[in-house]
């Protein structure tokens, strides 16, 4: 499979992208993180050409990470900046909206490049929590300002649905990619969201594609098991809402089959799906510990053939998937919202 993918402005990104969201201090709900050998799974990485990463403004310590290596890759004396691509969100939180301006905006990004030593931010990804609040467009505007002043190379947007997407590119916002959450379970963005990014030359970037670790072996002929992280808990709800855990049961032989046949994981082959869907550039797969490298490496080795992909489009096509467009229920049903943070952008921490 393509490793991959060069926009037309020459700015290139790995396939699969290391994901920070696991390294922040509110994704476990209990135990601890061995931050050193994250940042040795993060050297194993880039030497093996997964050199693109995955963070936010909102995740409680990973771009502050995500500079501790940058530091060490500089130290070393082998790469440059631009050897390494770093991405990252702006997420003004939800109460701030009606009031944003150039300086909050401003403010953010200077406040990522500190915290992650970076002379410019590769890609910021623009969030907006509310769209009945005015203001986002004249945000995603402010941020075209600090892309021409520099301080950013590429823009995207997360979590947008394509009424909103559609408003970006109709008013001119150079748009590159949008992160929408995308798996075997949430097909959400198969409504519309993907023929319109692949229409307009924008890249899809999957989050959720392992729905929190579930599609795995460890879960094949298990019981139902309590969610052990928070992301656990918001994926068990469209897990809910989709294949059930039944389903899912059903499903993970299908999935554990094909892999065998190419000596793989279940995740690599569910990665791998959502990877050869139409407008979709890459997946996030989050990277804890150095035991997953090889994981991630593994995901672009083989290719799975036309018989496969039917197979699993057959199978997953007997289930319903979430209602409405992607992030439509996290942003208007009280059993979604309620796992999801909104207020985690103080302009005044360093």
């Amino acid at each position: 499979m393509e490793k991959r993918i060069t926009l037309d402005n020459g700015y290139s990104f790995s396939r699969v992208i290391n994901g920070c969201w696991q390294l922040s201090a509110e994704h476990c709900l209990m135990g601890k993180l061995d931050y050193d050998d994250a940042i040795r799974a993060f050297h194993m990485l880039v030497e093996e050409g997964l050199t693109t990463f995955d963070c936010a403004d909102i995740y409680t310590g990973a771009e502050e990470l995500i500079g501790r290596f940058v530091m060490e890759l500089k130290g070393t004396g082998r790469y440059q900046e631009e050897d390494i691509q770093v991405h990252t969100k702006f997420v003004p939180d939800k109460d701030v909206l009606p009031v944003i301006n150039m300086k909050y905006t401003e403010g953010i990004v200077d406040r990522s490049l500190r915290r992650m030593h970076r002379e410019a931010l590769d890609l910021v990804q623009f969030h907006w929590w509310d769209y009945d609040v005015p203001g986002m467009l004249d945000t995603a505007f402010d941020l075209v300002r600090l892309q021409e002043k520099g301080k950013i190379r590429n823009i995207g947007m997360c979590n947008m649905d394509t009424a909103a997407l559609k408003l970006f590119v109709d008013a001119g916002i150079p748009v590159v990619s949008n992160q929408a959450q995308y798996s075997l379970f949430d097909r959400r963005p198969e409504r519309s969201l993907l023929d319109y990014s692949a229409e307009h030359g924008i890249y899809t970037f999957a989050f959720g594609t392992l729905a929190g670790g579930f599609l795995a072996e460890r879960y094949m002929g298990k019981e139902y098991e309590a969610p052990e992280t928070r992301s656990q808990v918001k994926y068990m709800q469209i897990i809910e809402d989709s294949l059930g855990w039944e389903g899912m049961q059903e499903l993970l032989p299908v999935l554990k089959e094909i892999a065998d046949n190419h000596g793989v994981t279940i995740p690599n082959v569910a990665v791998q799906y959502i990877l050869n869907q139409k407008s979709v550039g890459a997946v996030m797969v989050g990277t804890r510990n150095s035991r997953h490298v090889k994981s991630n490496l593994d995901t672009l080795s083989f290719d799975l053939t036309a018989e496969e992909m039917e197979t699993i489009r057959k199978f997953i096509g007997k289930y319903p998937t979430p209602e409405g467009e992607p992030y439509w229920l996290e942003r208007n049903s009280p059993r979604y919202k309620g796992i999801i943070l909104t207020d985690r952008n103080e302009v005044g921490n360093p």
